[in-house]
């Protein structure tokens, strides 16, 4: 059933970003925009659908944002770290949102080795384990011998044991419970288990679905801080021969991001009317959670420091999840990230 969904969700993302790729190949080309400038066709994925954290990108295109940085943009519906890796390396869209740590196993893995961050999202991962209140588990010791709920092959799953060492806990005396990426909440809402690791900013959605019952979050970044959560990415060609389109990208997309954090409301209207099924509430709690995320670490907004990403690159080495080898610059592109 899971492999069913997987497989009818990257089979849908193919197909709208088919159609997109088509209408950004047409005979009439980049036209001119109202300044007399060329206005570039590009396609740019969500991280996971249409939700809050992702709100920035309709915050762009309602704005102006694109227009005004000489953009044609279309906004696709991402499916994940893997399908969105597939499709920038692909050439069918030339940007995206994706979750940092999932690049970086990919590529310390040898694979999607094309692609390169040019700014973040948010400085610190959002994984976390959540729980609800009077469940049995409100730290992380707890866990031990309890189920956990978890979208089947997550990193949430991967970076566990690092979490579970840290923490001070035995990971190895959990059992998983796999489902998919949007029934997590219902594991947890509906008692089938006490506990789920997902992002935290669903905190507000889980909380709901358990009829107002209060969530408690332990985030991994209490012990895994040098990780960071979504980035936005693009292919390595593209900021090796078009770094100025790739900064002038980079400027729209962390614009709309700021605006995005300072106006959350107003945000998740935007992102509502061009996605009639985003749920407003939701989207606008999940904004105000990611904000200390988005602002942490005190550099540039959007930086990404080298020496953190090589420590973060190190916290996978030495969990085990990817070989030797991986250098920051495979994953980063440093002269495009923003600077202080």
């Amino acid at each position: 059933m899971i492999r069913r969904y997987r497989t009818v969700l990257g089979a849908a993302l193919a197909l709208a970003l088919a159609a997109g790729t088509v209408g950004c190949s047409s005979d009439d080309g980049d036209k001119a925009g109202a300044n007399g400038k060329q206005v570039e066709k590009i396609t740019y994925l969500t991280a996971f659908g249409a939700v809050g954290r992702d709100a920035f990108a309709w915050v762009a295109q309602e704005k102006g944002y694109f227009k005004e940085a000489g953009f044609d943009v279309n906004i696709q519906l991402g499916a994940g770290t893997d399908p969105n890796l597939k499709a920038i390396t692909a050439g069918q869209a030339q940007f995206g949102s994706l979750d940092m740590t999932g690049v970086m196993i990919q590529a310390g893995k040898g694979a999607f080795t094309g692609v390169r961050a040019i700014a973040t999202v948010h400085q610190q991962t959002l994984v976390s384990i959540i729980s609800l209140e009077g469940g049995g588990v409100n730290a992380p010791k707890d866990l031990e011998g309890k189920k956990i709920g978890a979208a089947t092959g997550s990193v949430n799953q991967l970076l566990f044991p690092a979490y579970a060492r840290l923490a001070g806990f035995d990971g190895s005396k959990v059992t998983w419970v796999n489902t998919q990426p949007a029934q997590v909440p219902a594991l947890l809402a509906s008692g089938q288990v006490p506990a789920v690791s997902t992002f935290l900013i669903g905190r507000g959605g889980i909380e709901k679905a358990a009829g107002g019952k209060k969530a408690l979050v332990m985030p991994y970044s209490d012990y895994l801080r040098d990780l960071f959560g979504n980035a936005i990415i693009t292919t390595a060609d593209i900021a090796d021969k078009k770094p100025e389109m790739a900064k002038r990208f980079r400027d729209v997309m962390l614009k709309a991001l700021k605006y995005t954090i300072d106006h959350p409301e107003e945000a998740a209207e935007i992102m509502n009317k061009a996605q009639p099924s985003a749920d407003k509430g939701a989207a606008t709690s999940e904004i105000k959670l990611m904000t200390p995320y988005v602002t942490a670490g005190g550099g540039p907004f959007g930086g990404l420091d080298k020496e953190r990403a090589s420590r973060a690159i190190a916290i996978l080495q030495g969990a085990g999840l990817i070989p030797s080898g991986l250098t920051a610059d495979q994953v980063v592109d440093f002269d495009i990230t923003p600077k202080a």
